[in-house]
């Protein structure tokens, strides 16, 4: 069993602390080597950043654009001259004269048509589509090869078959455009420039390579830009440079299963010393399932998220409400567990920032002052008072940092003084998720059982209607506990509030318990047997009122082991008294519960037992009250009722003390007030004071 025990928790740690690592390793940009934020005319929050080996300063892509548009709009597309056409066609023109299909136009008509249509060749005939694709681009003109030559050409002097029609048959004094119809010229008009692609776009792409992309070189060993100092545009397009060129070199490395290796490697050594210290000094956290779940849980998302900020650039990592884990951490388990879960998450949150040093002393400094102003969570107001005074202690942190490292008081960002404001308000939301959590891992904090120990609740108040005798008990085991608790500094709320529902099982059958009977007894009526059932049943019955009340399971578990394994010691002895030891089944009258195994609920099971008992004592001395506590307290430990709680001997021994002064407390003996006789009384006039004798108030003459 221990084994399998053991197995288990083993897989535990080991699967959370797995899903914890891959989250982190997932969530880290692997572009973390140049982490720096920076913006034009803001000041550099870095030290001096030195150049620690050669890179050329790259232009600004709107500065490539803008030559690169410039070349283009000043470039000459390439067109191929075909002479053949213009012959062909001025041919064709001349011999269709010849056939006598112009018979009636005028010879001079066709003579000006000819001289016309060599013009127009001349000059150049381009398709209509790539004529208007040039006007678009605002084309200046074009190169036309004839050979080996080319010969430039704007675009306004080119026509297109459709222009060149116009430019012929352009209507003036001499040439009449009705008679000039009758030639019908665009039978004669056709492309003789064809556009020529290949030529066109190796003479594009050797102009644009010839582009420079940078604009000078940084040398190694020169400095980029000091702390404080504004960023220039010239700095700005170095850093540009710098940012570019260290992801070129890092695309070119083929070791980047080295930096995720290096990383994981890192996130396993933070992660495996938060282990250890929990394997090591917090056994009981490391043994339970919902402590881990919540430790990594918080760890994972926090570190998570600082990584997304850092990748899409957000907000700064600032602005995440660190303080939130340790104040967690702190209200349901402890404080050294708390500063040890905040530095974790505060190393792995830190690896993908470039100048972590800051981050860290600064969270370090945040995580202790929520750890000290949160002892213990008891009210609402303790989170705002700990957002504030986390606020105002950073702020003055984040500024004598910035002058220890000279940077002017003018040259101060006070954006990140902003950023820390908005992560106090943020803080606030503390309260609203302590409640998430509390339902989603079974924790249950302070306020909670502040709220739970209101007397006016539904369950307390029915209660002390039904069971009033019951309720009065409680009320007293509560009192007695929380001394005891206070002395040997054990949970004070959780055991009284413990105390307040360990016996709202009595309400079921209320009058068959010592405190709620009147004159009548009804187990007189039973059997020994059915008497110490019912007495039995209000352990099972007040677990089922605690479940239907959603009671949280740490309250729940008082109600099982305030009587532990023990004996229904009156009725069984009157059963063996009866029927004989040997004809009494001994099952039938031990409770059902387990023992304690809390300091808190041993604490409750001792109180519950003297209060119960020393309602029946005769005489309230020290000594008679002395002598019941130790026999109570002897007798459970030596049934072994307390050997799984981890009470030591010395705790026993203060609760022994803690509980005799309490009932010493409680039932004193009250000074007997004498009562005014008449001023006619001649009886002998009582001129004593009261003196204290052996514990109690008596009057002396």
């Amino acid at each position: 069993m221990a084994i399998t025990s053991n197995f288990k928790t083993w897989l535990n740690i080991v699967v959370s602390a797995a899903v914890c690592a891959i989250g982190i390793l997932l969530a880290i940009p692997r572009d973390a080597g140049f982490g720096y934020d920076y913006s034009l005319e803001q000041p550099w929050h870095y030290p001096s950043l030195i150049a620690t080996y050669e890179f050329p300063i790259y232009k600004s892509p709107e500065q490539l654009k803008a030559e690169r548009d410039s070349v283009l709009q000043g470039f000459y597309p390439y067109f191929n001259l075909n002479r053949s056409v213009a012959a062909q066609q001025i041919k064709n023109f001349k011999a269709d004269h010849a056939k006598g299909r112009f018979a009636g136009v005028p010879h001079s008509y066709v003579s000006h048509a000819l001289a016309r249509l060599g013009e127009v060749y001349e000059a150049g005939v381009v398709d209509l589509e790539v004529m208007n694709l040039m006007a678009d681009r605002n084309t200046k003109g074009v190169r036309v090869l004839s050979g080996t030559a080319a010969t430039a050409k704007p675009r306004a002097a080119l026509f297109s078959p459709r222009t060149a029609y116009d430019y012929i048959m352009i209507d003036d004094e001499k040439f009449s455009r009705e008679i000039m119809t009758h030639l019908n010229l665009h039978h004669y008009l056709t492309v003789n420039l064809v556009y020529d692609s290949v030529k066109t776009k190796e003479d594009i792409e050797e102009q644009l390579s010839s582009i420079s992309l940078n604009t000078g070189m940084v040398l190694a060993g020169e400095r980029i830009i000091d702390r404080g100092e504004r960023v220039s545009r010239h700095q700005l397009a170095i850093l540009d440079s710098l940012r570019q060129e260290s992801e070129r070199r890092k695309e070119e490395n083929s070791g980047l299963v080295l930096v995720w290796i290096g990383q994981l490697g890192m996130i396993v050594a933070i992660v495996a010393a938060l282990i250890i210290y929990l394997h090591m000094f917090r056994r009981d956290l490391f043994d339970s399932p919902h402590a881990i779940h919540l430790i990594f849980t918080l760890i994972t998302i926090f570190s998570v998220f600082s990584s997304l900020l850092v990748t899409y650039k957000f907000f700064t990592v600032y602005i995440i409400p660190f303080a939130m884990v340790p104040i967690i951490v702190r209200v349901f388990m402890d404080t050294r567990t708390a500063f040890v879960s905040h530095i974790t998450m505060v190393a792995l949150a830190s690896i993908p920032l470039h100048t972590n040093y800051r981050f860290v002393i600064t969270q370090m400094l945040v995580g202790l002052t929520a750890i000290y102003c949160i002892k213990e969570l008891t009210e609402r107001s303790q989170i705002l008072r700990t957002a504030f005074i986390i606020t105002v202690c950073t702020w003055a942190f984040g500024f004598c940092y910035d002058l220890a490292q000279g940077t002017p008081i003018d040259a101060i960002d006070n954006a990140w003084y902003w950023h820390i404001g908005l992560n106090g308000v943020l803080l606030l939301f503390t309260y609203p998720f302590l409640y998430l959590i509390e339902r989603m891992f079974g924790f249950t904090s302070s306020v909670t059982l502040i709220e739970l120990s209101n007397i006016n609740t539904p369950l307390i108040r029915r209660m002390a209607k039904e069971a009033h005798g019951t309720f009065v008990h409680s009320m007293q085991v509560g009192n007695l506990a929380a001394e005891v608790a206070a002395k040997i500094d054990a949970k004070v709320q959780l055991v009284r509030t413990g105390a307040l529902y360990h016996d709202i099982g009595k309400m079921i059958n209320p009058a068959f318990f010592t405190e709620n009977q009147g004159a009548l007894n009804p187990h007189d009526q039973l059997t020994e047997e059915r008497s110490a059932e019912i007495i039995i049943s209000h352990v099972t019955e007040g677990l089922r009122l605690a479940e239907k009340h959603h009671l949280p399971k740490v309250i729940r578990d008082f109600i099982i082991t305030h009587h532990g394994r023990s004996l229904v010691k009156y009725f069984y002895i009157q059963a063996c008294n009866k029927h004989g030891e040997e004809n009494v089944d001994k099952e039938a009258f031990i409770y059902p519960g387990r023992n304690p195994f809390t300091r808190e609920q041993g604490i409750l099971m001792m109180a519950d037992a003297i209060e119960a008992s020393s309602r029946s004592l005769k005489e309230y001395s020290e000594e008679t009250i002395s002598k019941l506590v130790n026999r109570i307290v002897d007798a459970q430990m030596a049934e072994g009722y307390l050997k799984e709680c981890p009470l030591t001997f010395r705790d026993i021994a203060e609760a022994k003390a803690t509980f005799i002064e309490s009932l010493k407390t409680i039932y004193h003996t009250r000074i007997a007030y004498p009562e005014m006789k008449p001023a006619s009384s001649k009886e002998e006039k009582n001129t004593g004071k009261p003196r204290f004798f052996g514990g109690n108030w008596t009057w002396k003459k």
